[in-house]
């Protein structure tokens, strides 16, 4: 990663010394936005133990550098009184520091495939053999776990692949959870092909053995990729005996349909 930027309290030291430190925080600031989400100041400050004098000097200069921006909290459920809090989330610019990818060539190649191959059809066929290939180690990491503990299992997977995953409760009155995904390696294709998020939420679903909502994308503009996934009874199992048609476990409703 590029760096973008870290802060010492207490500055001592060399100029020199001083401006590696004030990166070296600042890249944990982002570093932080890019693990848990859209945070607020008070949120990073207490993540990265700095004051929130301290943390939104660093959110200055990285918004001054186009890596951050400030934005309302999205609520997703019931809203509480009040004006939401302000957050402070990656721009495009901010994830390109984070990766190393080929965008570009994977954009041109599905393009490729879309003209030459047979359309967006296609491209979904891609998007689920891709899937597919992946699908054995996040199989592994949830057939076996209490159903319960099925959102948590498999967040923990996707973060072992880069996907800063984790799982909470949803709001009320929703009864179940939402998988809330930090990071996407392929945001900037997904955002020109959401087969490849259609895909993705098609296999969570068989996976996980219930139906499932994608409720927001970070390919389509919003923080975190979010799934919500209702309360899985301990007497669900999880039966991969029929893929060939998964559509009544899948809803894409909302304001983002990838």
């Amino acid at each position: 990663m590029k760096n973008v930027g870290e802060a010492r309290e207490t500055p001592t030291g060399t100029h020199e010394e001083l401006a590696t430190g004030e990166r070296s925080t600042r890249n944990r600031v982002a570093r932080s936005i890019l693990d848990h989400g859209p945070s607020t100041v008070a949120e990073l400050a207490g993540r990265l133990g700095l004051t929130q004098a301290a943390v939104r000097r660093h959110l200055d200069a990285l918004a001054a550098d186009d890596i951050v921006q400030a934005r309302e909290q999205r609520v997703y459920g019931a809203r509480t009184r009040g004006r939401p809090a302000k957050v402070f989330a990656l721009t495009a610019c901010g994830r390109d520091a984070f990766d190393q990818s080929y965008d570009q060539l994977a954009v041109d190649a599905l393009r490729w495939i879309a003209e030459r191959e047979g359309g967006d059809e296609a491209v979904a066929a891609f998007a689920r053999a891709r899937i597919a290939a992946q699908a054995a180690t996040y199989r592994a990491a949830v057939e076996g776990v209490e159903p319960e503990r099925r959102a948590e299992a498999l967040a923990r997977a996707l973060t072992a692949d880069g996907y800063a995953a984790a799982a909470r409760g949803a709001p009320l009155p929703q009864q179940g959870e939402q998988l809330c995904q930090h990071h996407c390696p392929v945001a900037h294709v997904a955002e020109r092909f959401p087969q490849l998020c259609e895909a993705e939420t098609e296999f969570f679903a068989e996976l996980l053995g219930t139906h499932v909502q994608r409720l927001a994308t970070i390919a389509h503009g919003d923080g975190v990729c979010t799934t919500f996934i209702p309360k899985i009874s301990k007497s669900d199992k999880i039966d991969n005996s029929d893929k060939s048609d998964q559509s009544h476990h899948v809803s894409t409703a909302g304001r983002n349909p990838a």
